[in-house]
């Protein structure tokens, strides 16, 4: 992600972007290979089809450059860049780290769920899934960048279900074919069992 920042961005994004890039290390191949792209999608329970829309809503925040609506997405204790050595810890500190990405002023990050599951602790929740930055400059080099998110979600209880774990990738360039895919792949609407 350092080569795809301006100076300028990458000082205020680098420390928290890299620690909270939504680009998971469990969903990516071992070798530097292709984040995957599901051909199929698991079947999912109606509690894990909640967390599907606010992972849906949580991107969507960020896609409307919607600092409260993303900050409300976000644990009050959450850690963000889980897997990081420093990761960022409260939502005050992850909304600020995240400011640059929110304002989409020189990257835009898109990304969705394609994965969510909840074992026997029914108000914890991991969701996992593709995300795209995209160079707003045109001529940028590389324009799109790709990999995959993991985000580990508590059910409050208010019933609200926010993001308390969140980590990933560095992203890598993408191709054409990566991007197209990428977008092909976007579903609204959770596959239910």
């Amino acid at each position: 992600m350092r080569a795809f920042l301006t100076p300028g961005l990458r000082h205020r994004l680098v420390p928290g972007a890299l620690a909270i890039a939504l680009l998971a290390a469990t969903t990516a191949p071992a070798q530097g290979g292709s984040p995957p792209l599901p051909s199929s999608l698991p079947v999912h329970g109606d509690a894990e089809c909640e967390v599907w829309a606010r992972e849906l809503g949580f991107a969507a925040s960020v896609a409307a450059h919607d600092v409260e609506a993303f900050a409300a997405h976000v644990d009050p204790d959450a850690a963000f860049g889980s897997g990081q050595v420093r990761p960022l810890r409260g939502r005050e500190a992850i909304v600020q780290a995240w400011a640059g990405l929110i304002a989409g002023r020189e990257v835009r990050l898109a990304w969705y769920p394609t994965r969510v599951t909840i074992a026997a602790v029914p108000d914890i929740a991991w969701s996992s899934g593709p995300a795209l930055y995209e160079a707003v400059d045109p001529v940028a080099s590389p324009r799109h960048r790709i990999g995959a998110f993991n985000s580990v979600w508590r059910r409050g209880s208010d019933g609200t279900w926010r993001v308390i774990f969140d980590d990933g990738l560095q992203p890598r360039p993408a191709t054409e074919a990566e991007v197209a895919a990428f977008h092909l792949g976007r579903r609204e609407a959770c596959p239910r069992g």
